[in-house]
């Protein structure tokens, strides 16, 4: 219904084709040009919704201004994506500067501070390792630690969204400190540590031992 509408979606330059709507199981994102017309989507969504007998969380739709900053401030002032257009509806919410909106896992927004999506799950890890202490584990058993917790907490978002830098030295720096019970004064470097398995038994065979290996 939406691709045989006269609503446009969005295209760049460096797009085949235009892009109209993405869904993935209740989450459902469309994308709008400024000529289009919202009252139009409302329409068709309300048709779909009584035809299909689903049902939209209206209270729950979000609009993210993309554009020059002067035009996602006009949208944010008039709540309008055009001016020759009606405004959006009270109910619906539009992300300001800085606000995060999730899609999917991912943190979208503009000019969203990369530090606030990370810091809780930065948090998490921190509180994490802490719990193994107490048993002093070996460094085998470390590692699955780090890949279940360091890992696992961070694949998802690290696929959506990218991991910023500063936020990869954060993490590695705790690893390196997890991993050896010394404070992260380990006897080899982190090269050495994360390599294969079998090229560090050719290494620990041409050089001898330099660190325990199980």
């Amino acid at each position: 219904m939406l691709r045989q509408s006269d609503l446009k979606g969005f295209k760049t330059k460096e797009m085949t084709h235009r892009i109209m709507v993405t869904m993935f199981a209740d989450d459902t994102t469309v994308y709008l040009t400024e000529s289009d017309d919202f009252e139009a989507l409302e329409t068709l969504l309300q048709c779909w919704c009584k035809a299909s007998g689903a049902r939209f969380n209206v209270l729950k739709t979000e609009v993210i201004p993309i554009g020059s900053k002067d035009y996602r401030d006009q949208v944010i002032e008039s709540r309008k994506i055009h001016l020759d257009k009606p405004p959006l509806p009270d109910h619906i919410e539009i992300a300001t500067k800085g606000k995060a909106v999730r899609i999917l896992g991912a943190c979208v927004g503009n000019s969203v501070c990369e530090e606030a999506i990370w810091s809780p799950i930065i948090k998490k890890i921190e509180n994490s390792p802490e719990r193994w202490e107490i048993w002093h584990q070996s460094i085998n058993r470390r590692a699955i630690i780090i890949q279940q917790t360091f890992g696992g907490m961070t694949q998802y978002l690290t696929t959506a969204q990218g991991m910023p830098k500063h936020i990869e030295t954060t993490l590695s720096k705790q690893i390196r400190e997890f991993i050896w019970d010394t404070g992260g004064k380990n006897s080899i470097s982190i090269d050495t540590l994360c390599a294969p398995a079998s090229l560090r038994l050719v290494n620990h065979a041409l050089h001898g031992p330099t660190s325990p290996m199980h």
